[in-house]
């Protein structure tokens, strides 16, 4: 039996405060995403590429079922400082509160998600 790696990119909804962790695409502000490695779960894949990308250690926790594209990942911070090493630097990171993502392109399941988490 051979395991080929899932389809398509892994996005991760990281949320801490009141705020969702996005980075620069080279386009604009996005999700963290990234393809699986064969054989890892879609938890894994985010968290994995959240370290990468990010430095910030998380834990993939709640799968979003994605209605519109790529399957997103909900996952807990749990690290508040991030580590050296993370591929990108800290000016293409952003800790963006939720009110401020509406411009974002986000799949509708993590706006739907997004809405029930947002602070009054």
């Amino acid at each position: 039996m051979t395991l080929e790696p899932a389809a398509g990119a892994v996005q991760a909804v990281v949320l801490y405060d009141g705020r969702l962790l996005l980075v620069d695409d080279g386009g604009g502000w996005a999700l963290p995403s990234g393809t699986p490695e064969p054989a890892e779960s879609p938890a894994a894949t985010a968290a994995r590429v959240v370290y990468e990308l990010t430095g910030y250690l998380v834990d993939g926790t709640e799968a979003l079922t994605p209605q519109d594209g790529a399957p997103a990942v909900v996952c807990q911070l749990l690290s508040e400082t991030p580590s050296d090493g993370a591929s990108l630097a800290p000016d293409r990171v952003r800790w963006a509160p939720i009110p401020e993502t509406a411009g974002v392109t986000l799949p509708a399941a993590v706006h739907q998600y997004l809405q029930g988490h947002t602070p009054v």
